[in-house]
């Protein structure tokens, strides 16, 4: 059996070593969801629900464990990883509760003498796909509806995170759920493993989260058999300043919304789009923020950790280092330790050109370019010039402006006079170029399931 190391971004060395899947290991995960899925898509709802709600309370029982795991193979801080845990956490509560709520519908169809039944069945075998940026709320965001719709799943794990998805699957084997309704594949060749389950006639559902250019890739495959596919890819998220916006908090939101999980979000500020009136006040009081923000290795209490990689740590540099090149200036940043891991410091950059390639490609870094506007016209052609459609964030003093910009905004979650847009109650995904379908909510569910009528006929 071939394995491979899990490193530490922080410190750079290896935590441990799990086993690196094939082809044949992929086929023997689907024998096992494929032989799972009779019995458990036959499985009460209720039992279902049990199964998620008792999975739930297992993660708060081991919530410092796994937030210690995330820090180790993931590097964001404890206190960002004791947060996604909880978040994670939620999706199998929220889940158990969807479950036994399935919904239908019946009546009298228009022409009269048939009764019309509506019902959702499970769509099958599912095949995860899940990012190393949020390893333990990826994986719970697709797995808790699977398991609510009656879905049995295949599992990848991305190779910079396998462990806490290996974490996860044991507590749910702990909370009573049955051998093969989840199978985790660890490996360092992902074509490999999701190409082998979309070659399988067995696979009838593929949820992605991670680029767009992989997404793309993923759903020309899908289509050759026509399986049913969900994908959340990438962003490229605004964050609106207006003139009257309450700076305070407009910064405070900033801080959150470009700086957890140092900034590796699909979901992070991207860009910030300023009004010129007040940009040099919220750059002042934003940038002093930045300027306090401890960075190192989570052990030491850092409140950013490093980058995934020394790959992506160059891709940053090399961005900013391009902005500066074309005119942008750093005005603060965060002091940065002498330490082996990936560290890049938290930055702020004014004199950003609107088409500078900063703010028209996703950082995925603790990078924060600022641009100014001064018509509200001028403002929405900016937000709305790119391909992606996942996040935004308007800051205004006014209610009612803040969401007549939101309603004009091109993306699937808007987060007014607030930094954070994610929560299991709500339907997380995007438009354009930032995805297909939803999690979480309800329709989060019905990802999972397909609808099936029965027409039935009924003698007057």
């Amino acid at each position: 059996m071939n394995i491979f190391q899990v490193i530490d971004p922080a410190t750079l060395e290896p935590i441990a070593e799990v086993a690196d899947g094939d082809a044949d290991d992929a086929r023997r995960a689907v024998d096992a969801a494929a032989s799972a899925f009779g019995a458990f898509s036959r499985t009460a709802p209720r039992t279902r629900s049990e199964i998620l709600h008792r999975a739930y309370e297992l993660m708060i029982r081991d919530r410092t464990e796994l937030a210690k795991l995330i820090t180790r193979e993931n590097g964001k801080s404890f206190a960002d990883a004791a947060g996604e845990v909880t978040y994670a956490a939620e999706f199998f509560r929220w889940f158990a509760e969807e479950a036994v709520r399935p919904g239908g519908e019946y009546g009298e169809s228009p022409a009269g003498g048939t009764r019309t039944l509506v019902t959702h069945r499970p769509v099958g075998v599912a095949a995860l796909v899940t990012p190393w940026n949020f390893p333990a709320a990826m994986v719970t965001r697709k797995i808790g509806p699977a398991i609510a719709a009656g879905c049995t799943v295949v599992l990848k794990p991305a190779a910079e995170t396998p462990l806490t998805a290996l974490a996860i699957a044991r507590l749910l084997t702990e909370a009573g759920l049955p051998d093969g309704v989840v199978t985790v594949v660890t490996t360092t060749s992902a074509s490999t493993v999701v190409g082998a389950w979309l070659n399988d006639e067995r696979v009838r559902k593929i949820s992605f989260t991670g680029s767009t250019t992989v997404g793309r890739v993923l759903l020309r495959h899908a289509a050759d058999r026509v399986v049913n596919s969900s994908m959340e890819l990438g962003g490229n998220a605004p964050f609106v300043v207006t003139e009257d916006a309450d700076l305070d908090a407009a910064v405070a939101g900033a801080m959150i919304a470009k700086f957890r999980n140092g900034g590796q979000a699909c979901t992070a500020a991207n860009r910030f789009l300023v009004h010129a009136d007040v940009v040099h006040a919220f750059v002042a009081r934003f940038g002093a923020e930045v300027e306090k923000l401890a960075v190192g290795p989570a052990a030491d209490g850092a409140a950013i950790g490093p980058l995934i990689s020394a790959a992506a740590a160059q891709r940053v540099a090399r961005t900013v280092e391009e902005a500066i090149e074309n005119g942008a200036r750093v005005t603060h940043r965060a002091t940065v330790p002498e330490a082996p891991g990936h560290f890049y410091p938290p930055t702020v950059l004014i004199d950003v050109a609107p088409d500078a390639p900063i703010v028209r490609e996703e950082i995925f870094g603790p990078v924060a370019p600022v641009v100014t506007w001064r018509d509200e016209d001028e403002l929405l052609g900016l937000v709305n010039d790119t391909e992606y459609g996942l996040a935004a964030y308007v800051f205004a003093g006014d209610l009612g402006r803040a969401l007549r910009i939101s309603e004009r905004i091109e993306a699937g979650m808007i987060g007014v006079n607030r930094g954070l847009v994610s929560d299991p109650s709500a339907p997380f995904g995007g438009v354009k170029q930032s995805g297909l379908g939803r999690e979480g909510a309800r329709e989060g569910l019905r990802e999972f399931q397909e609808t099936q009528y029965f027409s039935v006929d009924w003698p007057s």
